[in-house]
């Protein structure tokens, strides 16, 4: 068994598409509609879903908006150097929320940005 993909639901699809490609440096994989259901789903990675998990990005075309909900965590993201990604990401307009620098309690150094939902993405520094 292997993780296939992440769900979020999204208010405006070219919004998140642009965060997730642009800002992110992911790519779009794959996008359908479903116009009896009112409905599109848009895959995003950083490869193919043969072998990487990746983000599907649902947007149901009747809803503007959604409330997080306080289950939800965070997707977590490795990089090899957060400060110059989040330097990358603030330049391309995006929102950090936790600028890098060590985790409380711990060694691990990470950063938080926030999608146009209001998703927290965490960055972790790869060793």
């Amino acid at each position: 068994m292997r993780v296939l993909h992440t769900m979020v639901r999204v208010g405006n699809l070219e919004r998140s598409l642009d965060f997730y490609t642009n800002v992110l440096g992911m790519k779009e994989l794959r996008r359908k509609d479903y116009p009896d259901g009112r409905f599109t789903l848009a895959f995003v990675g950083y490869g193919d879903e043969s072998s990487n998990a990746v983000i599907e990005l649902t947007h149901n075309w009747d809803t503007e908006a959604y409330e997080i909900g306080t289950g939800y965590g965070h997707i977590a993201l490795g990089m090899e150097n957060i400060y110059d990604a989040c330097e990358a990401i603030r330049e391309k307009g995006g929102k950090i929320t936790r600028e890098p620098g060590l985790m409380k309690h711990g060694t691990t150094e990470i950063a938080f940005v926030e999608d146009p939902d209001g998703y927290k993405i965490e960055l972790i520094q790869l060793k």
